[in-house]
C-alpha cells in the first residue's frame, strides 16, 4: 500500500476501534486468547483493505461522505431471481438498460451463492459462499456485473446466509470426518440430553416438514442443531473462529463490488438456554461486530437485516444505545410485509393502513 493507502487505514482503525472492542469484548472478552483472536480478525480486515479496488475505495469515500445516501428518495429498488429475470448474470447484466429506464438505483438478486445440489431452502443452504450457482455463472460474472450496475448508478445487494451452512459445505464434511477444529464451527452434541433441555423452550421453524431442531447422522454419530432443515446445520459464533471466518466472506463479497449484504436469519445467531434463542444480545453483539470490522476496511457496506420479528424487536438490530446506527443500517418491517402481500392477495389497500 502507499503511505497515504496506510494513513487512512490507520485513522479508521483509530477511530474505529471503540466501536470494534465494545461487541467483541461482550462476546469472547473473557476469553484467555481473546487478544490473539482480535488479532487475527485486525488481520482478516486489513488483507481486504490491502486488497480493495481503487474504484471501490473511491465509493467507500463517496458513502462515507453521504451515509444515508440509500434514503434519498430517488432510491427505487428491484428485486428478482437471476434465472426468471434473465436466466444467468450475463443476462442480468444485458438487462440493465431496462432496469436503468425504471429509475432502479438498487438491485437485490436473490440468493446466488453456490447452493447444495438438491433441496436447498430456495438457495438458502449455501455449501460455497465464494462462488457463484454454477447455473447462473461464475465469481467472475458476478464482478463484472456489480461493476456494470456500479457504472450506472445502480448498487448491488445479495444474500448472505449468516446462521447456517449446507451439511455439503467444506467445514461441515471436515466436522464429519472429525476433525475437532471444524466440529467446533456448529453445535455437536453426542446424546440428546442438552437437545432436549433446549427444546423444552425452542420453537419448530418448520414443523410440518422438519419438525425439531437437532437432526442425528451416523456419519458422525452426533446430534447436529439444524433449525430450519435437516441439511442446514447451525453456526457456533460462540467460537471466534466461525465470526473471522464470516467476516472475511463478507469482505471477500464486499471486494468484488457487492454493495449491500442481505443478512439471512440473524435473530438465531446465538443460542441460550431456556430461551427460543432467538434475538438473544449477543446476536446484535455479532452484528455489531461484523460492521465495526467491515466499516475499516470498506466502509461503503451496508447490511440489511432479515429478521423476522415483531416491530419491538425490529427497533435493536438498527442499533440502540451505546451501538445507535452501528449495527445494521436497514431492516425487514415483517408485519408491514404481511399487510403489503394481504393488499394485493385481497385486493384492498386499506389494509397498508393497518
Amino acid at each position: 500500500m502507499t503511505p497515504l493507502e496506510q494513513a487512512i487505514f490507520r485513522i479508521r482503525f483509530e477511530l474505529g476501534m471503540p466501536d470494534v472492542l465494545r461487541p467483541l469484548a461482550r462476546l469472547y472478552g473473557e476469553r484467555p486468547d481473546f487478544a490473539a483472536q482480535l488479532e487475527t480478525l485486525l488481520d482478516i480486515v486489513a488483507r481486504a483493505y490491502a486488497d480493495r479496488p481503487a474504484e471501490l475505495r473511491l465509493l467507500d469515500l463517496r458513502r462515507v461522505s453521504e451515509p444515508d445516501w440509500f434514503q434519498q428518495p430517488n432510491m427505487i429498488g428491484y428485486v428478482c431471481y437471476v434465472d426468471r429475470f434473465a436466466g444467468d448474470l450475463a443476462g442480468v447484466r444485458d438487462r440493465i438498460p431496462y432496469l436503468k429506464e425504471l429509475g432502479i438505483t438498487y438491485l437485490h438478486l436473490m440468493p446466488l451463492l453456490k447452493p447444495r445440489p438438491g433441496p436447498n431452502d430456495g438457495g438458502y443452504a449455501v455449501m460455497d459462499y465464494r462462488a457463484v450457482n454454477p447455473a447462473y455463472g461464475t465469481m467472475d460474472d458476478l464482478r463484472e456485473l456489480a461493476t456494470a450496475l456500479r457504472h450506472e448508478g445502480i448498487s448491488l445487494c445479495v444474500d448472505l446466509v449468516c446462521n447456517h451452512t449446507a451439511k455439503e459445505h467444506e467445514w461441515a464434511r471436515k466436522a464429519v470426518a472429525g476433525d475437532p477444529v471444524y466440529q467446533g464451527y456448529y453445535y455437536l452434541f453426542p446424546n440428546r440430553a442438552l437437545p432436549d433441555q433446549y427444546e423444552l423452550t425452542l420453537p419448530e421453524v418448520f414443523p410440518d416438514f422438519a419438525p425439531g431442531n437437532f437432526t442425528y447422522y451416523d456419519s458422525c454419530q452426533r446430534w447436529v442443531w439444524t433449525t430450519f432443515n435437516e441439511y442446514q446445520w447451525d453456526l457456533n459464533y460462540t467460537n471466534p473462529a466461525v465470526l473471522a471466518e464470516m467476516l472475511d466472506i463478507m469482505l471477500f463479497l464486499a471486494n468484488q463490488g457487492v454493495e449491500i449484504l442481505r443478512l439471512d436469519a440473524v435473530a438465531f445467531m446465538w443460542k441460550r438456554l431456556g430461551t427460543d434463542c432467538q434475538n438473544q444480545p449477543e446476536a446484535h453483539a455479532i452484528l455489531q461486530a461484523f460492521r465495526a470490522l467491515t466499516r475499516l476496511a470498506a466502509p461503503g457496506l451496508l447490511f440489511k437485516a432479515e429478521a423476522i420479528v415483531s416491530p419491538d424487536k425490529l427497533l435493536p438490530y438498527l442499533g440502540l444505545g451505546a451501538a445507535t446506527n452501528k449495527e445494521c443500517e436497514i431492516a425487514y418491517h415483517n408485519s408491514f410485509m404481511v399487510l403489503l402481500w394481504s393488499s394485493l392477495a385481497e385486493r384492498r389497500a386499506v389494509l397498508m393502513t393497518h
